[in-house]
C-alpha cells in the first residue's frame, strides 16, 4: 500500500485562526493550509492559538480575549465548512505555563471542551521544577498534552527528563517537522530517540498557516512506513488523537525499533 492510502489522521496542534496569533494572518492562509493538511489525510483539525497562562489569572481580560478569538474562529470555521464540508474543524489553545499555576478549569481553553489541556514551557527552556508543575495540574483533574518536547533548551541530548513528564501523566506531542530536521539535527536526534524509546504519545504539525510552511507528515509517513513503522504511525498520527477527542484512554504506542542493517538508511530518510 502507498503511504498515502492511511487517511483520516487527527492533527491537534496548528495555528490557523487568523489574526489571533503569530499563525495565519488571513482566512485565505488558513484554508490554503486547511487544503495541504486536507492532501496529506488530515480530516480532523483541532487549531490551537497561542494562550499565555497568566492571562488564565485575569478572568476580566481572559474573557475579553477568548471573545476576540471566537469571533476569529466562527469566520474562519464558516469558510472551512464552505470550502471542506467533510472536515471536522475544532478549536483548543496551547497554553504557554509562564506561570506555574495557570487556572485551566475553564472549557474554552482546553483541547476541543475536553479534559486535556495542551501546554508548552515558555520561550522553548526548560523551567524550574517541571514535574511538580505538572504534578499540579494533574491533582486538579487536568490531563496535559506538552507539546514539542524535543525541542525545548535545557534538556541533555537525550532529552531524558521527557521520561519523567510522562512519569507525572503528560502526553508528549512530538512535531512532524522535528523528525526531519526542521529545527535542527539535535532536536531530530532526541525527537528519533523518543520514538526508539516509545515515548511519542501523539504526532502533530504545529502548522503556523503560512503558505512557505512545510507540514512533513508525508516525509514522517514514508521513513516509519521504510522502518516497519507503519503501526507506529497510524497509532500516533491517526488513533490517539481521535481518543483523546472522543475521551478514551490512548494507546501504547510500541518503540520504532530499527534494524542494525536499517538503521542509517532511515536516518538518512528522516534527514530527507
Amino acid at each position: 500500500m502507498k503511504s498515502r492510502d492511511l487517511l483520516g489522521l487527527t492533527d491537534l496542534h496548528s495555528h490557523l485562526i487568523p489574526g489571533v496569533d503569530d499563525g495565519a494572518r488571513t482566512v485565505g492562509d488558513a484554508l490554503e493550509g486547511i487544503g495541504r493538511l486536507w492532501e496529506v489525510g488530515v480530516r480532523t483539525i483541532v487549531t490551537t492559538p497561542h494562550l499565555d497562562g497568566s492571562l488564565t489569572q485575569r478572568p476580566g481580560e481572559l474573557d475579553l480575549h477568548l471573545e476576540e478569538v471566537a469571533a476569529a474562529w466562527e469566520g474562519l470555521k464558516a469558510a472551512a465548512e464552505k470550502a471542506f464540508p467533510e472536515l471536522q474543524l475544532l478549536r483548543g489553545h496551547e497554553v504557554m505555563l509562564d506561570v506555574p499555576d495557570p487556572v485551566l478549569t475553564d472549557s474554552r481553553v482546553r483541547m476541543a471542551g475536553t479534559p486535556f489541556a495542551l501546554v508548552e514551557w515558555p520561550r522553548m527552556r526548560v523551567p524550574p521544577a517541571t514535574k511538580q508543575v505538572l504534578a499540579r495540574l494533574g491533582d486538579l483533574g487536568i490531563r496535559i498534552i506538552l507539546a514539542h518536547p524535543e525541542r525545548y533548551q535545557g534538556l541533555d541530548s537525550e532529552g531524558n527528563l521527557a521520561g519523567g513528564w510522562r512519569q507525572m501523566g503528560a502526553l508528549l506531542q512530538v512535531n512532524y517537522g522535528s523528525l526531519v530536521g526542521q529545527y535542527g539535527d539535535g532536536v531530530r536526534k532526541r525527537a528519533l530517540t523518543f520514538l526508539e524509546r516509545g515515548w511519542i504519545d501523539l504526532l502533530s504539525t504545529d502548522f503556523h498557516g503560512r503558505p512557505h510552511l512545510d507540514l512533513y507528515v508525508d516525509e514522517v509517513r514514508e521513513a516509519m512506513e521504510e522502518a516497519g513503522g507503519r503501526e507506529q504511525f497510524d497509532v500516533l498520527a491517526r488513533q490517539n488523537p481521535s481518543r483523546i477527542l472522543s475521551g478514551r484512554e490512548i494507546l501504547p504506542v510500541r518503540p520504532l525499533v530499527v534494524r542494525r542493517g536499517l538503521r542509517e538508511k532511515v536516518w538518512d530518510l528522516f534527514r530527507g
